[in-house]
């Protein structure tokens, strides 16, 4: 049986009506895989840290000095740091799940639609959670609304809608709309960047473990690594310029 690459996620089921597709399936396990690994680390902690608990301690730090670079203090860092770092990570860990051994080989043989004039055809149970659409873009209309909920919340409501909705003169006006087109654009630009790059790379796993099953994918896995880690700070690094743009008071 051909590999067939379908750009939408496919549906496995449904729920009261509710369709759940394989990227479902799989970001749901991804958050269930992360709570679990958030209450063994929690549990695990002690004023005497162990080698793992110095570990995360050591990255915690780090990535609190970088986001101290990019707000000013350190108070805003660690105030913001949940919610970048959930980001990151749920970025980070469903991009890696997405290459485990038997994500896009385990699954269903269905009877295709017109287009394959019903042939038959794989349908996997486990797919990549960003190669949906569908995800990338909640992240990034997640992503955009919290940056504009915190800059409400550090300078006001009307001082963050003024850069917006402003009659002060034709061209505050003018740069107000621009505003809009460059919220908006966030979300195109976020959603597309990480669904483009994860799509890519199971498109070019799954053509090569095709033509070769054998050994010649593991390199392409290792770049997958990479590339899966590149796009989770790339989306957590944005997100973060974009809030501490958000509440400063100098727009």
């Amino acid at each position: 049986m051909s590999p067939h690459i379908e750009v939408a996620a496919e549906t496995i089921g449904t729920i009261f009506g509710f369709p759940i597709t394989n990227t479902l399936i799989m970001v749901w396990i991804t958050i269930v895989v992360l709570a679990v690994f958030s209450c063994v680390i929690y549990r695990g902690m002690s004023i005497v840290p162990g080698r793992l608990q110095n570990i995360f301690e050591i990255l915690i730090e780090r990535f609190l000095g970088m986001m101290e670079g990019v707000f000013g203090t350190r108070d805003k860092a660690e105030k913001y740091f949940p919610v970048i770092a959930t980001i990151f990570l749920l970025v980070l860990l469903s991009n890696w799940m997405g290459i485990l051994p038997g994500v896009g080989s385990i699954g269903l043989s269905v009877i295709g639609g017109e287009e394959l004039h019903g042939e038959e055809r794989f349908v996997p149970l486990f797919r990549s959670t960003a190669s949906d659409l569908n995800f990338t873009l909640a992240l990034a209309i997640i992503s955009v609304f919290l940056t504009n909920i915190f800059g409400i919340a550090a300078i006001g409501f009307f001082k963050h809608v003024s850069k917006f909705i402003s009659i002060k003169s034709p061209i505050d006006f003018f740069v107000g709309v621009l505003e809009l087109i460059s919220e908006i654009a966030k979300m195109i630009s976020f959603s597309f960047r990480l669904f483009g790059n994860i799509f890519a790379g199971e498109v070019l796993l799954v053509i090569m473990a095709f033509l070769a099953p054998f050994l010649v994918p593991v390199p392409f896995l290792g770049l997958e690594l990479f590339v899966g880690f590149v796009q989770a700070l790339v989306f957590a690094m944005l997100t973060m310029v974009f809030i501490s743009i958000s509440v400063s008071h100098q727009h």
